[in-house]
C-alpha cells in the first residue's frame, strides 16, 4: 500500500513537472518578443517578412539576420545605378532608399532584351564609397548567376541585402551600380559610382 502511494505521488509530480514545461514552452514566444523589442536584437521579425527565397539565400537571411542587431540610431541611403553595355534595357525599380545598418533590404531591377535574337548575359556590382563594400552584405542578387533571355523577354530580379551594423560612422549614402554584360563578348571593367561626399567633422561649412 506505502509503495503503490509512493508511485502516485511520483506521477503526480511527474504530471506537474510536464505541465510546467509545457507552459513555460508556449510562453517562450511572447516572451522573445518582449526581449527583441527591449534590445533591438532583430531575431523573430524577419521570419515575418518576407525572405527572399527559400534555398540558400533564405538561408541566408534567417542566419545573417539571427547575428545582426539593427542600428535604428543611424540611417543610410543607398542608392542604386544601372549601367548597359549592349542594346537592351536595364535599371533599378527604385533609385534609392534608406536603411538602418542590420536591416534586411530588398530592391529590384528589371531588364529586357530588346534584339532580335537569344543572348547570355550577367552583371557585375560595384559600390562607393569603396569602404562601404566589406560591409554591403548581399543575401541574394542576379549577379550570382548568368542568365539567357530570348528576345524580347523582360525580367525583373531582386537585391536582397544586409548593411553591418559596423560600417563606419561618416558612410551615409552607398551607391550599389551594376553593370550589365553580354556574355562572350568583352567583359567592361567595373563602373566607378558616384556618391554623395561624406562630410567629416570640423570641415569647413
Amino acid at each position: 500500500m506505502r509503495l503503490r502511494t509512493e508511485n502516485l505521488q511520483m506521477v503526480a509530480k511527474l504530471a506537474v513537472v510536464a505541465l510546467g514545461m509545457f507552459a513555460f514552452g508556449y510562453a517562450l514566444i511572447p516572451l522573445y518578443r518582449a526581449i527583441c523589442e527591449a534590445t533591438g536584437i532583430n531575431i523573430l521579425s524577419l521570419s515575418e517578412r518576407q525572405v527572399p527565397g527559400n534555398g540558400a539565400a533564405g538561408a541566408a537571411a534567417r542566419s545573417v539576420a539571427r547575428n545582426t542587431q539593427v542600428d535604428r540610431s543611424r540611417v543610410i541611403t543607398v542608392e542604386f545605378d544601372a549601367n548597359s553595355r549592349g542594346p537592351w534595357q536595364f535599371k533599378p525599380a527604385e533609385r534609392s532608399i534608406q536603411v538602418h545598418p542590420g536591416e534586411l533590404a530588398t530592391v529590384m531591377y528589371e531588364f529586357q532584351n530588346v534584339q532580335d535574337r537569344r543572348m547570355a548575359a550577367q552583371a557585375i556590382p560595384s559600390y562607393a564609397p569603396r569602404q562601404a563594400a566589406p560591409h554591403f552584405n548581399k543575401l541574394e542578387c542576379f549577379c550570382f548567376t548568368q542568365y539567357t533571355l530570348d528576345p524580347g523577354e523582360r525580367k525583373q530580379w531582386p537585391v536582397a541585402f544586409i548593411i553591418d551594423p559596423r560600417i563606419p560612422k561618416d558612410v551615409t549614402t552607398i551607391t550599389l551600380s551594376y553593370t550589365f554584360f553580354e556574355v562572350g563578348g568583352k567583359t567592361p571593367a567595373a563602373p566607378l559610382a558616384h556618391a554623395a561626399p561624406v562630410a567629416r567633422p570640423g570641415a569647413d561649412a
